[in-house]
């Protein structure tokens, strides 16, 4: 809560949960100012007290605002659009308001300037600037001084311009400096170890009240301002923000009497006043009776395992140059068809463990280009005959290839060779860049040490690709020794450049859409982006693309989004603004999901069922499954003779987790690798289903049809795709200036095979809105970055998100947001793993585990990755670690009812779903409500309570197997014995199916 004093010294304005009250100076009843949907914060009174200035994103996003005392008149004074503004403080004689301008690079961090503003208008004037354009450091809470002279303000001054997470607030973080009015010079004003912020100058001029932290407690100070001398007035703030973000402050506003003799602040959910002269503190009550208008969040039901599936994500389609056919890839073959019907075609007789991947067509149509790969083997480029036969291998030794294609005359070919050693083998990795080789030439030669995406246009002497050329994505050409470069076209935006086969237009994808435009032969570096208007830009697609390719005569593009084949004749396109792309095929087909058969009975374990609030514990009880089905669960169940037994005496049987928010690779660009280690790690550590809420959609909807058809190892894989990305990203960012285009971001992602949006950091509150709209009208789950950002997060629960993703950034929460997020059906993934505002979560178990030894981690990580992130490790008290604060906070919301959930952020492979349990318990929850975040509580979030969560019949057999109990010791949660997913039953160490089947793992590319 942010509050200010009234000159008169009678009233007090204060903000809470989004609306602004004022109330006598001596507490009492709090009258509401501005009760409707806008969030409205950091009440400042103007100087003659006629007047509150304050944050408010009723415009659409937050601005400086001015209104009556009254709450009447209410008035715009900024009008950003996306240097968005907050802490307005009026200069003495009224006629000013500076405030904080917010900047962001091409992250969705970013930093702040200090701006001056008239009260009549005007684009405002700057006073500090911020230190550099990629500076993501915080620069903000400006407080002008009473006489006018100065602006005091917080700012950042550690080295270095990048944000970095959890910085040591034993140290100078922040200072607080004094600018100068009549000069312009800036000098610190207040710093020194544990930092300085929210400066607060007293009415009389001789004192600034500032926040400083000793060790983890943040304190409130005095500085004497002509002597210099520090004094400590109050030890029991909140924390302040200093090892987090600081957007919209470090610390709520605080404010002085007019007679420089006692400061109100908030700390402990209540407003405070002290006598600065003898440290007397009193609370001031106050009471608000209020309401607040808030919106249903999207949470449909899904069936987590159905016996049969679509494919929602076939790859790398391209269509032969006369239009008539296309070619593509799904479940890891490649497939031939007619654009107008019929049925698929294998193109290859290649083993079915094979992926092929890449295809090209040649200029004449006769041939195509593609890459083959198996982990073992690695990667091989080969051309066949587009009816199939006559394969040709034209590289000869093993690689990590893509992209290849052919010259016009199919005399050369011209293909990426990149670097494994991650998912895949180190070796082959020597010599990363573009390549050409002559058809039955066995010599490659090296092109350029970057770019991707190389192709030809008319010209068989002539090589187009995508590179960053001076920090902008850029089509560049060079000849076949890769001289005589030529820069034809740049971006700050787009993803990447096509060039059509007669060298005239380019296509471009921006914003996830497909553009296309005239191009120059020549070396005139032309700006190509959506907006442009050096030369004609015309859109082609609608709701996004992916794949591009052209027509041979130049006149038609083709491109995917989902399972759907488009088009677009750029003749038509350019001459009718109304012109609309065209749907030419769908490209999906259905295929039986991987079922296990047969019964096995799991008898005599301790069996956590979850299945009601006590934990629904059975003893020594049995399980039946029949194939991947629970049919019976209890004490005395009839054992038959086609049943498999399995004694699990001694052991304790919990549901299979289910990990919210789970990072990580699914493939290798968008190649999927016949294993992923990193998804098996999680498997065999209980994960059994996982919610990525940011990837690659060409990677991770694919990976989660080949785990559905049994061609994968790993957790069940449901994700939102890409980012709805707010930050200005070549290649991430996300526009959003209307409904309209909300709604084509979150189309484009649910035709792509997501089960939600991830809407991350779009600045102004409108375009969150508008992307939880969409998603609602498209019922999909929509799951919010929290950004760090208190004000943002409770707006987002009000809008009706889904969920709040990562922890709230205050060390403490009170009634106001239990009430409010208790009666909204938005849950709390708070990823302890990851926690602002202190030293983050995984490092704690770092320090006091050997990480490295865990016996079931060890076998699923390569060594050296494992080692390098966990023999050596920092130390710190345990109060220093933000997640057991964090996970106190969680407990209260549990208690209210919400869903809270763990989310290990991918941090370490399977484990760090664990360490998310542990650190629930380590903030108050017992361990029934620590494994209800693991398992029915993330399914009622994500809607999969029907199959899996919980251990009941009619469910999925997801099961985990410990060999001690959890409600002994919650740290027994990864003494596993055995995993069982869908009714295949694994074992923990070796990954091996075991007694359901004989399936053996593969190697991992280090065992070899």
């Amino acid at each position: 809560m942010s509050l200010d004093v009234s000159p008169d010294g009678e009233t007090i304005a204060f903000d809470l949960l989004g609306d602004i009250y004022t109330m006598p100076v001596s507490g009492g009843k709090a009258t509401n100012l501005t009760s409707d949907m806008a969030w409205d914060m950091q009440p400042r009174f103007s100087p003659d007290g006629s007047q509150i200035a304050f944050t408010s994103d009723r415009a659409g996003g937050d601005n400086i605002w001015v209104m009556d005392v009254d709450g009447e008149n209410k008035e715009q004074v900024t009008k950003e659009s996306f240097r968005l503004t907050n802490n307005p403080t009026w200069s003495p004689d009224g006629r000013f308001i500076a405030a904080k301008k917010h900047f962001t690079t091409s992250r969705s961090l970013g930093t702040g300037e200090i701006w001056l503003y008239h009260t009549s208008g005007g684009s405002g004037v700057q006073l500090v600037k911020r230190p550099s354009e990629s500076h993501q450091k915080e620069l903000g809470e400006p407080m002008f001084s009473p006489d006018g002279r100065y602006v005091y303000y917080t700012q950042n001054t550690t080295p270095g311009s990048q944000f970095i997470y959890a910085q040591d607030s034993n140290t100078e973080l922040f200072q607080i400096k004094r600018y100068d009015m009549e000069t312009g010079d800036i000098i610190t004003a207040a710093g020194g170890e544990g930092g300085a912020v929210r400066p607060a100058p007293s009415p009389d001029g001789k004192y600034l009240a500032y926040v400083k932290r000793e060790r983890m407690q943040s304190m409130l100070y005095l500085r004497d301002l002509e002597s210099g001398e520090e004094t400590r007035i109050y030890d029991k703030l909140d924390r302040d923000m200093q090892e987090t973000w600081g957007v919209q402050g470090m610390y709520p506003n605080m404010d002085w009497s007019a007679d420089s003799t006692e400061l109100y602040f908030w700390a402990g959910g209540k407003i405070k006043k002290i006598n600065v002269a003898n440290g007397d503190v009193e609370t001031i009550n106050f009471r608000v009776r209020d309401s607040r208008d808030v919106m249903t969040a999207p949470r449909p039901d899904v069936e987590v395992a159905p016996s049969e599936f679509e494919t929602n994500m076939p790859r790398y389609a391209q269509v032969s140059p006369n239009g008539r056919k296309v070619v593509y890839e799904s479940l890891g073959k490649l497939y031939v068809r007619n654009v107008s019907g019929g049925a698929p075609k294998r193109l290859t007789r290649l083993p079915e463990n094979i992926r092929e991947y890449d295809p090209s067509w040649t200029r004449d149509g006769r041939h195509l280009t593609f890459i083959s790969w198996s982990d073992e083997g690695l990667g091989t480029i080969h051309r066949i005959n587009a009816s199939g036969g006559g394969l040709t291998d034209l590289t000869v030794k093993p690689g990590h290839y893509r992209r290849p294609a052919m010259a016009p005359d199919g005399e050369y070919v011209v293909y990426e060779k990149n670097s494994g050693g991650f998912l895949t083998s180190d070796i082959w990795s020597n010599e990363p860049g573009l390549y050409i080789q002559a058809v039955g030439d066995d010599t490659p030669q090296l092109i350029r040490r970057s770019g991707s995406g190389a192709h030809f246009g008319s010209s068989n002497l002539r090589i187009y690709f995508t590179d960053n050329v001076d920090g902008t994505t850029s089509l560049v050409s060079t000849n076949l020794l890769g001289d005589d470069e030529r820069v034809h076209a740049s971006s700050e935006m787009s993803q990447g450049f096509y060039i059509s086969p007669n060298d005239e237009m380019i296509a471009f994808r921006e914003n996830y859409n497909l553009y296309a435009m005239p191009v120059l032969a020549g070396p005139q570096n032309v700006s190509a982006s959506r907006s442009g208007n050096a030369l004609p830009v015309t859109k082609l697609s609608t709701n996004g693309s992916t794949y591009p390719s052209w027509s041979g005569d130049s006149d038609t593009v083709y491109w995917t989004l989902g399972p759907d084949l488009y088009e677009a004749s750029i003749s038509e396109a350019v001459e009718n603004e109304d012109y609309e792309q065209e749907q030419i095929a769908n490209l999906s087909w259905q295929h039986n999901a991987d079922k296990p058969e047969g019964s096995i009975l799991l008898a005599n374990a301790r069996i956590i069922t979850m299945s009601d609030e006590d934990g629904g514990v059975i003893e020594n009880g049995s399980i039946l499954i029949e194939g991947d089905r629970i049919v019976a669960i209890g004490e005395d169940i009839p054992q038959g003779d086609d049943i498999e037994v399995v004694d699990l005496k001694g052991k304790t049987i919990i549901p299979g987790l289910i990990d919210a928010h789970a990072h990580g690779p699914q493939g290798v660009s968008d190649m999927t690798p016949e294993q992923n280690w990193k998804a098996v790690a999680h498997l065999a550590l209980g994960v059994t289903t996982i919610f990525d809420p940011s990837s690659q959609a060409s990677a991770i909807f694919p990976a989660a049809e080949f785990q559905q058809a049994g061609k994968i190892l790993g957790p069940r894989i449901f994700s939102t795709g890409e980012v709805i990305y707010g930050a200005k990203a070549p290649g991430f960012f996300a526009a959003i200036d209307s409904a309209e285009d909300a709604s084509e971001h979150v189309t484009r992602l649910n035709m792509q095979g997501a089960h939600g949006v991830k809407n991350y950091n779009q600045p102004r509150r409108e375009q969150r809105q508008q992307v939880t709209h969409a998603a609602r009208e498209q019922n999909i789950l929509v799951v919010p970055e929290g950004g760090s950002l208190y004000h943002m997060d409770m707006s987002l629960v009000v809008d009706g998100n889904s969920s709040i993703e990562h922890n709230l950034p205050v060390g403490e929460i009170y009634d106001d947001v239990i009430q409010l997020m208790s009666q909204t059906n938005t849950a709390y993934v708070p990823t302890l793993v990851v926690t602002y505002g202190g030293v983050r979560g995984e490092a704690y178990y770092y320090q006091n585990t050997n990480v490295w030894e865990h016996p079931i981690l060890s076998n699923h990580v390569p060594p050296r990755q494992l080692q390098a992130s966990s023999v050596r490790r920092q130390m710190a008290p345990d109060e220093d670690y933000g997640d057991a604060d964090a996970a106190a906070v969680a407990k209260k919301l549990q208690d209210a009812g919400v869903l809270v959930t763990i989310g290990a952020h991918g941090q370490r492979e399977g484990l760090a779903a664990h360490w998310e349990i542990w650190s629930f318990a380590r903030g108050g929850m017992d361990p029934i409500e620590a494994l209800q975040t693991a398992t029915i509580d993330p399914a009622k979030h994500l809607g999969f309570f029907e199959d899996i969560g919980s251990i009941e019949e009619g469910k999925l057999a997801d099961l985990v197997i410990l060999d001690d109990n959890p409600l002994d010791d919650i740290y027994n949660t990864d003494h596993i014995d055995m995993v069982m997913q869908g009714g295949r039953l694994y074992d923990a160490e070796t990954m091996d199916e075991v007694i359901t089947g004989d399936k053996k793992r593969l190697p991992y590319w280090w065992e070899k």
